[in-house]
């Protein structure tokens, strides 16, 4: 038989600051950056380079890829696998990638 162990409650949980696009935005430390954007109402996080349809997480658990966002730096992210630290930049992606021109 599994033993299951209770998860911490959110009000438990310190709030952390991160920064969307340059807005700051709350977050329970621990939560991934796609629930905390979620729970901001940061929707869509991105748009498909071809029709320009938006997107959303879908499963969240790493699978569908339609997370995708830059995170300090680093780009394609799968935003539901990375828990949110303290003053952490996120940008949400536009258009396709071009190889070296750092877009």
């Amino acid at each position: 038989m599994f033993k299951t162990m209770p998860l911490p409650a959110n009000e438990l949980r310190p709030m952390v600051d991160i920064y969307v696009e340059g807005r700051r935005i709350s977050a329970r430390e621990g939560e991934t950056i796609a629930t905390a954007l979620l729970s901001a109402g940061v929707v869509p996080f991105r748009h498909t380079p071809i029709s320009g349809q938006p997107r959303a997480p879908l499963c969240l658990m790493g699978v569908c890829f339609e997370c995708l966002v830059e995170v300090d730096g680093a780009q394609n992210v799968q935003s539901c696998m990375v828990r949110v630290n303290a003053g952490m930049q996120v940008r949400l992606p536009t258009g396709a990638r071009h190889v070296g021109d750092g877009k």
